[in-house]
């Protein structure tokens, strides 16, 4: 990789590591919050999907905007709101008041395909799934120090969390505004070869032909993703209820249970995630990943209200995590047309966020029948998934169009 792409993502993984510490420490604490303020679980579930219902309706366009403005005032953009969501929860002493927090947080969240385009402009195609395991080793590393420090913040009082996350995001929009430059886009074929880009689709045309040819190749890929984030969405949205419900977890000791998933996950992204691609490719690490996250998000009922049992299974969620969505985001991004790699991360962000919104729906109601369904679904949900990913091959980026004479 070059030292320019290494200093260029450098900075990205810093921006998304202080950006992941602020929305971790308020996410683990919301169905604590929400409870009591009076909410059941499946108000819970509803609270857990505004984040993504927003993110779902300004995903494309984030995308598609930062094609023809550039990503780096996109990213910036999606700071600043991302630092008025915290202030509201900070704010919040009523159940709409957290809503609102959720969806100005899922809006300013839209620029995940953006952030994921980035990576593809900065990096070439062969080194991005280990750019793009770098990054969420980024995240991972904020998840792991978030949400212990949120729980430390409730000590301030409620509305700690929130307004620390705020400062630090603020930091962070100077930081990005000093530091992060406009990554310099593939040109492509140049005219003076006699070769030009395939016509760029439409908005609409794209996410059209992902619903029309489900078994194209990014159509497969953006359904794999899509369904593995609904079941992995599902699992967190009650995660914190079931532990609450079952260890006696409170928001002063949540945020150390996220902080071991998440050293977990730092692990396999920065040290993991790149050789087990050198030796069982992107497609073979893709069907790694969903394996086991069944094993994982199957085995969390069987725990008996063993921590130490707890412990051991849930370390397949991560680890399936890890693998499966750095990967597929990484082929999407290998198989589309350059010029519409940021609209093709956003499409699939979109299905990621309907993924995202309608996950902790079900999973709220039916955590209210029994505590162990959500999981079990979820299960069946990665199932599907590992069947899809039986027919994945090899996939060649597409070759331009040559202009006629």
């Amino acid at each position: 990789m070059e030292s320019r792409a290494i200093k260029q993502i450098s900075v990205l993984m810093a921006t998304v590591f202080v950006d992941m510490i602020g929305f971790t420490m308020v996410l683990p604490l919301l169905p604590f919050y929400a409870t009591r303020l009076g909410a059941d679980p499946s108000l819970v579930g509803m609270l857990i999907a505004a984040h993504p219902f927003a993110q779902l309706a300004v995903s494309p366009f984030w995308g598609r905007l930062s094609d023809r403005y550039g990503r780096r005032p996109l990213i910036l953009a999606g700071l600043i709101l991302s630092a008025a969501a915290y202030v509201l929860f900070g704010l919040a002493e009523a159940i709409w008041l957290l809503f609102a927090s959720r969806l100005v947080q899922g809006a300013g969240g839209g620029i995940t395909g953006v952030v994921q385009a980035y990576v593809a402009d900065a990096v070439e195609p062969e080194e991005r799934t280990k750019a793009l395991g770098w990054l969420t080793a980024a995240t991972s590393a904020g998840v792991m120090i978030g949400p212990a420090s949120g729980s430390l913040a409730t000590y301030l009082g409620p509305e700690g969390p929130g307004f620390l996350a705020a400062g630090l995001c603020i930091l962070n929009i100077l930081f990005a505004w000093k530091w992060l430059p406009e990554p310099k886009r593939y040109a492509g074929p140049t005219a003076e070869l006699g070769i030009q880009p395939a016509p760029k689709k439409s908005l609409r045309r794209s996410l059209w032909e992902v619903l029309r040819h489900p078994t194209a190749p990014v159509s497969s890929l953006i359904w794999v993703y899509a369904i593995g984030m609904m079941a992995f969405m599902a699992m967190n949205a009650v995660l914190a209820l079931y532990l609450k419900d079952s260890f006696g977890v409170t928001e002063k000791t949540i945020g150390y249970f996220y902080a071991y998933v998440g050293g977990i996950s730092l692990v396999m992204r920065a040290v993991i995630l790149g050789p087990a691609v050198r030796r069982f490719g992107e497609i073979g690490v893709t069907r790694l990943g969903a394996l086991s996250l069944v094993l994982g998000l199957a085995g969390i009922p069987f725990t008996g209200g063993s921590l130490p049992l707890l412990g051991l299974i849930v370390l397949f969620v991560p680890v399936g995590t890890a693998l499966l969505f750095p990967a597929t985001t990484s082929q999407v991004s290998r198989l589309s047309a350059r010029s519409e790699v940021g609209q093709a991360l956003g499409v699939q962000q979109s299905f990621g966020g309907v993924s995202r919104m309608v996950g902790p729906l079900w999973s709220g109601f039916a955590y209210q029948k029994n505590f162990h369904y959500p999981f079990w679904m979820a299960a069946a949900l990665m199932m599907s998934v590992s069947f899809l990913t039986l027919r994945m091959r090899g996939e060649e980026r597409p070759v331009p169009v040559k202009a006629e004479a």
